[in-house]
């Protein structure tokens, strides 16, 4: 662990670094590492003041000094992840959002962009605000600048997981709701498609590819900021877009992304079903089709979903990739799952005590979708449990599911 804080004094900016590796039982006594810092200083006019230099930490705590400064910079630390430690800086949200526009250090940049957006929507789930505001206008300066690696800018337009807010909220002593990080999550998509709504069919227009697939990281990238741009336009011309690229994809990348974000607007039907017949001969194309519609459906009809595709004639659930499909999709749909009424969690148990007989190894490890129980509110930790119960106390339960859910119930 290494932290950092700042003294600025008459153009003169001191870094202090303290550093702290806990004690375990190979090294009860741990001394200090030796650790490259990478750091450079962004100016307040967006320029960098001082490059990237290399900070070489040899003591627990030690510090280094930047002379002759005009205005007080916004130090860059732990460029291009220079050590391999967990960094703590006390930045002001402004500061992230200056960092997040002109750094020159790409992986600062996203990390800057991703505490920002944590930080955003944590604030929403607990307080009920509304998106920050400097994290929209630092990534709207990222995507809006076309010298930067298309892959990369996609990068910064994603958001954290809904699961990984939950855990973030857990860490923390809260209780994480899923419906309200849901919605969370969900207003703060609609505040960037309205936020970049002159930029993103420009972003979209200039990025779809054109040519021939290529599976390089030329048209990967591109293709990445012209499905992140995608999804934001659909909500901002009713799927218009989406449908066009539905209609026109000359390759199953661009139809999947086309077909996503037309489940996702509810416009999706006619295209499922054009897809199914497209791709019904190809097994691994068909895992995406059943996975998609799991995933993209909304939280309130999720389980229904997964209910009609399960008594779809492809659904073979002795194929444990077909299984994973729908039921792995399901689970790492975090509102759907944990829906409150506890339909989800029954759902799911029921399919892995069919599913235990023949394939074991596959139902244990889909027994890690209750993994998280203790997390949730107590309601929620009751309905799951009562499903941990009813699966271990089934006759003939194997080995392997039963050792996965005696830890899950005890951990």
């Amino acid at each position: 662990h290494l932290s950092v804080t700042e003294d600025w004094q008459h153009g003169t900016l001191t870094l202090k670094f303290r550093q702290h590796t806990p004690a375990s039982a190979a090294t009860p006594a741990p001394q200090p590492q030796v650790l490259p810092i990478a750091v450079g200083l962004i100016g307040q006019d967006g320029d960098e003041v001082e490059e990237t230099r290399i900070l070489e930490m040899t003591e627990a705590e030690q510090s280094f000094v930047f002379d002759d400064l005009g205005t007080r910079p916004i130090a860059s630390v732990l460029r291009g992840f220079s050590a391999p430690v967990v960094l703590k800086q006390q930045l002001s949200d402004a500061d992230r959002a200056h960092l997040l526009a002109y750094d020159t250090d790409p992986f600062n940049r996203w990390e800057q962009g991703r505490m920002l957006a944590f930080g955003s929507l944590l604030a929403m789930i607990r307080e009920g605000t509304s998106p920050n505001p400097d994290w929209l206008a630092g990534v709207r300066s990222v995507i809006s600048d076309e010298s930067l690696d298309p892959a990369f800018r996609a990068l910064v337009l994603g958001l954290p997981s809904q699961s990984d807010l939950a855990r973030e909220l857990a860490d923390a002593g809260d209780t994480p709701d899923p419906d309200i990080i849901y919605a969370a999550v969900e207003a703060t998509r609609s505040a960037m498609a309205k936020s970049y709504e002159d930029l993103v069919p420009t972003l979209y227009r200039r990025h779809t590819v054109n040519a021939g697939y290529e599976p390089d990281a030329e048209q990967s990238g591109k293709r990445s900021l012209a499905n992140a741009a995608l999804s934001l336009l659909t909500r901002n011309d009713d799927a218009k877009a989406a449908q066009k690229q539905y209609d026109n994809a000359d390759n199953m990348t661009q139809q999947l992304s086309a077909l996503a974000n037309l489940i996702r607007a509810g416009r999706g039907s006619k295209a499922v079903q054009g897809f199914e017949n497209q791709w019904k001969n190809d097994r691994l194309v068909m895992d995406k089709w059943f996975g998609l519609q799991v995933m993209e459906a909304d939280p309130e009809d999720a389980h229904e979903v997964v209910q009609t595709l399960t008594k779809h004639p492809d659904f073979n659930w002795k194929n444990p990739n077909r299984f994973r499909a729908v039921f792995g999709s399901f689970a790492a749909h975090h509102a759907g799952f944990h829906h409150a009424s506890g339909v989800g969690y029954q759902l799911l148990a029921d399919w892995l005590i069919k599913l235990d007989p023949l394939n074991p190894q596959t139902t244990a490890r889909m027994c890690a979708a209750f993994q998280t129980w203790r997390r949730y509110d107590a309601d929620r930790q009751a309905l799951m449990k009562a499903e941990i119960d009813r699966i271990l106390a089934q006759p003939d339960l194997s080995r392997d599911t039963t050792e996965m859910l005696t830890r899950i119930q005890r951990a």
